[in-house]
């Protein structure tokens, strides 16, 4: 039986701007490496499963389009009849997809029931070719191959041996500082044996060798379990910071009674163990100490890949979707998905989309694309998802979130906040974002006539100064021997100390007249059931915006804000009248100028001030005006 659509006018391949979606489903995460692959629409390219969901047949009852490409993705498995070639450089190119997968495709039609559509018309066989050659929606630039060859260097090539003595066997098992008897390097100069840095992996180390080398001054060693009969090893060079190679190796070594004839390679070297990251999808996770992290699946223990640069997306929607709020609005697998003609660019969808794929766990299982490497038998970490539908459209139209550069976590939160509230929201869900939600109340008091007034101001976050202290060095400490940070670390309980603390600004009083000033001091009137802070980590040095290092330390201990909740006006305190100022109309910021000082920055409070003060028309001035007055007392 022929179907009756191959001829349709309606079929055309992608033009160059059009969207693709032949990778994930626009409203769930199964994609095309799913056992029975992934449809696209060969009318609007739109990706849906075909497993339990079928999420393709619910777009052809919406849409009515019949034809669809079924395209399932397969790992394909080389077999090597020779061995590998000995590893000389370390060269790594990206591999195509043709490299790695099979791809089977079949045109099915809906309409007549046909799951192998003929397709050898000259249209739908031009339809097919688009889709498949088309860029896919998520597609970047190609991860271009890399190269480092290893060279000799200066340190090498006039290393002058200390009087020869041969080592005894028993000296080569440990290191001669510590009992470490694996990364162990012999400085070739003098025939100290050290251990060496700590590697990923769980691979020990103290840098004991390092220590060696930065006090003798000796540049070259050699890594004992690398040594290979034939002469290869590693060698580092700690003058240089760099692996080298050392093509007198053999004669190096003979000199302290090492012979290359009687050594067997018992550790990876650092270019195997660098080209075994690379060749993984995902790299090992290690804590600080070096220790490997074994990976955990299950529902809400999936996680999100990056897509460049796009940890600020990633660590953001994990900490919301792990929020009750968010979890009650989105997270619904039992239900139908909205009845919407574009599911990628809907936003209810792909939240709905990125709420299942990290709290279901159907995704969260043993990637099995990666394979364990020879020398390495841990269970492979699970694929990951790919957020690039949510993170085009939550980025659509906007100066900073629609590029690849790196973005503050901070800011995009306040940005699909604010997407999220102009959002319909069903009455019996609700907006999440409401948890955020608190008020603020400012009290001044006169300093003069100590008459009061208060003001409330509803915010869904803090913004928290972190108190500055640097940390004092002695004139022969050098920066690495200290902290990594030159700041002091700060409490979190001194961040919000800081927030709400008293302080005097210049304002004259409308009751007195006096001009000696107030004291301010802001307080929760309400509390949120989930309090967003921001560290404010800019700061002016030498007139330049600078992001400071200053640790901030939060306990695992409750922490109690009863201290910080205002008391409200006192039986005891006497209100000052309204000013006529106060009467007036709010000012309203130039919401071009506003935007603009926002995305370099700076807080909102802060740009209107400067906008009020330069007469609310050109962001420049008020940048200039923000310079200025960024010690101000009364700033904020």
């Amino acid at each position: 039986m022929a179907c009756k659509h191959l001829e349709s006018l309606e079929l055309r391949p992608p033009g160059p701007n059009q969207a693709v979606y032949r990778e994930d489903c626009t409203q769930c995460f199964d994609s095309i490496d799913d056992s029975t692959g992934l449809d696209v629409c060969l009318y609007c390219f739109n990706g849906g499963c075909t497993g339990d969901r079928n999420h393709s047949q619910l777009h052809y009852a919406r849409s009515q389009h019949p034809l669809v490409l079924n395209i399932r993705r397969t790992k394909r498995v080389i077999e090597r009849d020779e061995p590998r070639q000995k590893m000389s450089k370390l060269a790594i190119s990206a591999e195509t997809e043709a490299d790695r997968f099979d791809t089977h495709l079949v045109v099915r039609c809906y309409e007549c029931g046909i799951d192998d559509v003929d397709t050898t018309s000259a249209r739908i066989a031009s339809v097919v070719d688009g889709v498949m050659k088309a860029n896919t929606f998520s597609r970047q630039e190609e991860v271009k191959a890399w190269e480092q060859e290893m060279t000799s260097c200066e340190h090498v090539l006039t290393l002058a041996q200390e009087p020869a003595r041969a080592i005894e066997s028993q000296d080569l098992g440990h290191c001669s500082m510590c009992s470490l008897q694996e990364n162990l390097w012999l400085c070739l100069q003098c025939g100290n044996l050290g251990c060496g840095r700590a590697q990923f992996g769980g691979v020990g180390g103290q840098s004991h060798g390092l220590a060696h080398a930065d006090a003798s001054h000796h540049a070259v060693a050699v890594k004992l379990g690398s040594i290979t009969p034939e002469g290869t090893a590693d060698v580092y060079c700690y003058q240089c910071d760099e692996e080298r190679v050392d093509e007198d190796l053999g004669k190096h070594l003979a000199h302290w009674g090492i012979l290359l004839a009687e050594r067997q390679k018992t550790e990876k070297s650092l270019t195997e163990m660098q080209i075994e990251q690379n060749l993984k999808w995902e790299f090992s996770m290690t804590t600080e100490d070096g220790k490997e992290l074994k990976p955990l699946f299950g529902p809400g223990l999936t996680g999100l890949k990056n897509l460049g640069n796009s940890c600020y997306l990633a660590s953001t929607a994990q900490c919301l979707f792990s929020l009750p709020q968010f979890q009650k609005r989105y997270f619904h697998p039992e239900d139908q998905p909205s009845q919407v003609q574009e599911p990628a660019q809907d936003l209810e969808t792909q939240l709905r989309k990125i709420a299942d794929g990290l709290l279901s766990g159907r995704y969260s299982k043993p990637d099995s694309d990666v394979v364990a490497s020879e020398y390495s038998a841990e269970v492979p970490c699970q694929k990951g998802l790919a957020p690039s539908m949510l993170k085009h459209l939550v980025g659509r139209g906007h100066v900073e979130f629609s590029t690849m550069r790196q973005q503050d976590a901070f800011e995009f939160l306040l940005h699909l906040f604010k997407l999220i509230n102009r959002s319909q929201h069903p009455p019996a869900l609700g907006d999440p974002t409401d948890a955020f939600r608190f008020v603020m109340e400012q009290r001044l008091q006169c300093l003069s006539c100590k008459k009061v007034r208060y003001s409330t101001e509803e915010q869904d976050n803090i913004s928290v100064p972190l108190p500055v202290r640097k940390i004092e060095r002695l004139a022969d400490q050098s920066e690495s021997s200290g902290s990594a940070s030159e700041y002091e670390p700060v409490t979190f309980k001194e961040c919000l100390d800081s927030f709400t603390a008293e302080e005097v600004v210049e304002l004259t009083c409308v009751s007195c007249g006096s001009k000696d000033g107030f004291t301010k001091r802001s307080l929760f009137k309400t509390f949120p059931a989930v309090l967003a802070v921001n560290a404010r980590r800019i700061m002016q040095v030498n007139w330049v915006p600078t992001k400071v290092d200053v640790p901030v330390i939060v306990g695992d201990d409750p922490i109690t804000l009863d201290g910080y909740k205002s008391p409200g006006k006192q039986d005891s305190e006497e209100l000052m009248p309204e000013d006529a100022a106060a009467a007036q109309p709010a000012f309203t910021a130039n919401p071009e100028a506003l935007a603009n000082l926002e995305q370099m920055g700076f807080p909102t409070a802060r740009c209107e001030k400067a906008l009020h003060a330069t007469g609310n028309t050109d962001a420049n001035a008020a940048m200039e005006w923000l310079f200025a007055h960024m010690e101000d007392p009364d700033i904020d």
